[in-house]
């Protein structure tokens, strides 16, 4: 048969799909030459699944960090992936006008099948959604009367729960994501539909809790990243093949599946609201997330399903972040060799006023106070709540600290391996508050380079919308704790360790460490006899 006659034979689908292929190969590979200068390991450069060998074993942010110390600040981490750990990439990547986008890996936190305002790849969309909300979560908001006064309750119902039953409060990383869920939960929907009662003993809205607390979901949260069709797939099984799955160990994670609860509580305060009074729902505009959204929901052409999950993930978005980082903080400061920083605080929360109706220090004030602003950004810094990769890619060829990076590859940086530059933050294992302050006592100028290496917020564009109501939830139940109570930790040798995605992050100059759960003695200021 005559060469023409064979290759008039074959498909022109059959063609389309060999010059699609032949296509690819050919990019991949100009893809990897283009790449092929950036220093790293041969492995980590040929497959993706050296590095998801780390994050199996919940060690790959702390990997890179140990390959950022060997190669520099430029990193080679897979085949189209490149880690950065300096301010030049800083600014390019995450800065103001920069052209990165997200990656399809924040597709896993869309929830009920639509995106919102934390997995929107695209800047434009992100600009046009964070627009309907902002004003909500900007700093003169979060530090009016309606929520400093939202704030302090949450606190004082904490406070009282350490009374109530001390046995639970004292264990805080659950009593601190009760004080962090009730918060979020009326600041989103308000306290009449959605908002929880945890720290008061609703057992309903602890049971809620119980899908956050359980580690497993690390191992579910591996396989959507790495596996997505697959997770897809076997996780919406039901019956007899989800029986099956389960008992042969190919289930990556049991029911209920992470956050599951919280996200049926959400829906339902959802619907609950749009069910609402109109009269309640005016009222909710200027005190509510669900409100402002349904105020503006034909303008801003949103679906329900695009409310409901904007609502959920700020939901889920207020829980673990501030708990953790106020675990942390409350750990760190009861270890008997921090217990000079303790008394410090406490030597300056003493000494400010208090609203005299609740007997409460007001956030606003709290703010311009240098020791425990000191205390909770040193704090942020070594135990960040979100320390893992946030990765970006550009639509166009770009160049990051001198290395040409081609369009589509996946760049990225990470609050873990920046917080640990010895150039920036010497003895980076070391907590020392004092890092923050001047020699005369006052929080060094955000020009400093700390303050400009400091990224537990990010930054740009995508910075945590919530930080001013993280901030001041965090400072409230610190002044108001260290104004009544000594803390001690029960367990001085063993690190709390929490989980994000798919990593565990702990103290790791710790001899011991515990998942998910740090144990604390609260001490009576009345009933302690000075040394």
């Amino acid at each position: 048969m005559a060469l023409e006659e064979l290759v008039s034979d074959v498909p022109l689908s059959l063609w389309i799909v060999l010059a699609l292929v032949v296509y690819a190969i050919v990019r991949s590979f100009s893809h990897a030459t283009k790449l092929r200068n950036i220093p790293g390991p041969l492995l980590y450069s040929q497959t993706r699944f050296r590095l998801a060998w780390d994050a199996w074993q919940a060690r790959s942010v702390h990997a890179v960090n140990t390959l950022h110390k060997e190669y520099g600040p430029v990193v080679r981490i897979g085949p189209n992936e490149v880690s950065f750990n300096s301010l030049s990439a800083l600014r390019t990547i995450y800065g103001a006008g920069n052209g990165f986008e997200r990656t399809s890996f924040y597709r896993m936190f869309d929830a009920y099948g639509r995106p919102n305002l934390f997995t929107f790849a695209s800047g434009v969309l992100h600009r046009e959604r964070k627009k309907l909300v902002s004003h909500i979560y900007a700093n003169q908001t979060v530090l009016s009367v309606h929520f400093s006064s939202l704030v302090k309750r949450k606190v004082a119902g904490f406070l009282d729960l350490l009374e109530r039953e001390p046995k639970l409060g004292s264990e805080i990383f659950t009593s601190l994501h009760y004080f962090s869920f009730d918060a979020i939960s009326e600041f989103v929907y308000g306290p009449t539909y959605g908002g929880t009662a945890a720290l008061t003993g609703s057992q309903q809205s602890r049971a809620l809790i119980q899908d956050i607390l359980n580690p497993a979901r690390r191992r579910l949260a591996w396989f959507a990243v790495h596996f997505p069709a697959y997770t897809k797939w076997i996780t919406t099984r039901t019956g007899f093949l989800e029986h099956l799955l389960t008992s042969m160990g190919l289930m990556p994670m049991r029911k209920p599946f992470t956050y599951s609860g919280i996200r049926q509580h959400a829906l339902g305060a959802f619907h609950s609201f749009k069910a609402a009074q109109d009269d309640y729902k005016a009222k909710s505009v200027e005190t509510t997330v669900i409100g402002r959204l349904f105020k503006v929901q034909k303008e801003a052409k949103l679906s329900d399903m695009d409310i409901a999950s904007e609502c959920a993930d700020h939901l889920l978005a207020g829980i673990d972040t501030t708990s953790d980082s106020l675990m942390f903080i409350i750990w760190a400061l009861s270890l008997p060799q921090h217990r000079k920083y303790q008394d410090k605080l406490r030597m300056e929360v003493s000494q400010i006023s208090v609203n005299n109706s609740d007997g409460f220090p007001e956030p606003k004030e709290l703010t311009q106070l240098p020791y425990l602003n000191a205390v909770v950004r040193e704090s942020l810094r070594l135990y960040s709540p979100l320390p893992a990769f946030e990765p970006r890619s550009s639509p166009v060829n770009t160049v990051i600290d001198g290395y040409e990076i081609p369009a589509g590859t996946i760049v990225g940086m990470s609050p873990f391996c920046l917080h640990r530059d010895e150039s920036v933050f010497p003895s980076p294992m070391t907590f020392r508050p004092d890092r923050w302050l001047t020699e005369s006592g006052n929080l060094i100028p955000e020009s400093d380079v700390r303050n400009r290496c400091f990224w537990a917020f990010s930054s740009g564009a995508r910075m945590c919308i919530g930080m001013h109501l993280a901030n001041a939830e965090m400072l409230t139940l610190l002044a108001a704790l260290y104004r009544k109570y000594k803390t001690s930790a029960k367990h001085p040798d063993t690190s709390p360790g929490i989980t994000s995605r798919f990593e565990v992050f702990f103290d790791e100059t710790m001899p011991k460490m515990v998942e998910h759960e740090c144990y604390i003695d609260f001490i009576k200021l009345d009933k302690v006899v000075e040394a």
